[in-house]
């Protein structure tokens, strides 16, 4: 039985297999894309005149702390963890902002400052304790299930646990593409690694996670 009919059979649902081997690029909406674009380059220039720069950041955090939240808690997990490393994310993007060369994209900038302290933020847990699979599944379980947006549904909760089974690499492009719907041009800015390697990453990540909702 192929695994989308698998899938759709069992859990209903029917969209999940054909996102997860996308293997084009996703479109984003052009016209969106540019007004961002263009609101983040004023966001930018406001924040470098003195008078303005509070209110510049306060905007830049309303319109970005929802998604940096979501892409830090997919590595982190826990919630009060996920707002420790985003509250020294955007410290660490107000010391820097000033120094921001507009030749990248902010959000692909901003993206690199939460991965970057997520990955530190873990390297740090990883030294103070070892966790097996078994207590990472427990550990996500309890946190999402006293998540108020909680909802138990069955191929979304497998998706979660077979995500936080992947080597650290291979969770971030898995994340970032399947999630937050990026493109591999805009990811490689983010990780500083080339489309092939990032293409061939997702491919080894999207078996795996495959494979678990199958024998699981």
């Amino acid at each position: 039985m192929g695994l989308f009919k698998y899938i759709a059979d069992t859990y209903e649902y029917t969209n999940f297999f054909a996102r997860l081997n996308l293997s084009s690029p996703i479109l984003s909406n052009l016209k969106d894309n540019r007004y961002i674009l263009n609101q983040d380059s004023q966001l930018v220039k406001q924040f470098k005149i003195p008078s303005q720069k509070n209110e510049a950041f306060t905007q830049l955090v309303k319109q970005y702390q929802e998604k940096l939240y979501w892409h830090i808690r997919r590595m982190v997990v826990e919630h009060e963890d996920t707002n420790d490393v985003l509250q020294n994310t955007f410290i660490k993007i107000w010391n820097a902002l000033d120094n921001f060369r507009e030749d990248s994209q902010l959000y692909t900038w901003l993206y690199r400052i939460a991965t970057n302290e997520s990955l530190s933020f873990l390297e740090q847990k990883k030294r103070k304790q070892t966790s097996s699979f078994d207590d990472v599944a427990e550990v996500y379980g309890n946190s999402v299930k006293a998540d108020s947006n909680f909802n138990a549904n069955q191929l979304e909760w497998k998706l979660q646990l077979a995500i936080q089974q992947l080597p650290e690499k291979q969770k971030l492009v898995f994340n970032l593409r399947y999630f937050d719907e990026m493109t591999y041009e805009q990811i490689s800015k983010i990780l500083d690694t080339s489309e092939g390697a990032l293409k061939a990453s997702y491919h080894h990540a999207a078996k795996k996670v495959e494979e678990f909702i199958k024998t699981h």
